[in-house]
């Protein structure tokens, strides 16, 4: 199971608005691919909502954390008035099972960008997240993409996260860390 003692870097800075994070996960190309636009199986490492499935489609995220911790944890205070929460998001590109890019927070954050690279059985994934407006900024949308890509590493590798939100804690001085490097 993962814990606060597991969370991996680096969190890179690579414009004032914009963020990149990689992870090789145990897992093809196509079930990480799977893992980014069905939305059943999204739903246990990031948000739920319905299918990414084409370029120039919509689709929901689902803010519902509670998929992520195998506890019974409760959502922090400052996080709880997100639970429930639905965006609107648009798919921007498309091309099985190597790119997708949508929009974030209904494009009032930018777009995301996952890239996907076969290394072997296993796969890169690289995550660029641009546009990022947000008076929170890098650090804060660093650590949460941090947490939950931990949490996807996980559940493929075939493990579980106790407790997400204690990761996500641990994850955000992390972070801060990285980003002041």
């Amino acid at each position: 199971m993962a814990d606060a003692a597991t969370i991996r870097l680096p969190v890179e800075k690579i414009a004032p608005d914009a963020i990149r994070l990689e992870r090789t996960l145990d897992a093809s190309l196509e079930t990480v691919w799977r893992y980014l636009t069905e939305a059943s199986l999204r739903q246990q490492w990031f948000m739920g909502g319905t299918d990414a499935r084409a370029a120039n489609s919509d689709f929901e995220l689902l803010n519902d954390h509670d998929n992520l911790s195998d506890e019974d944890v409760p959502y922090p205070e400052n996080y709880a008035e997100f639970k429930g929460k639905t965006w609107s998001e648009s798919v921007i590109r498309f091309d099985p099972p190597r790119l997708l890019e949508t929009t974030f927070q209904g494009g009032k954050n930018g777009n995301v960008r996952y890239e996907l690279f076969p290394e072997g059985e296993r796969t890169l994934l690289v995550l660029t997240h641009s546009g990022i407006v947000s008076p929170v900024g890098a650090q804060d949308f660093g650590s949460g993409w941090n947490s939950h890509l931990t949490v996807l590493e996980e559940r493929l590798a075939g493990r579980g996260v106790r407790n997400f939100w204690e990761l996500h804690m641990r994850s955000r001085e992390d972070v801060r860390k990285a980003l002041d490097a």
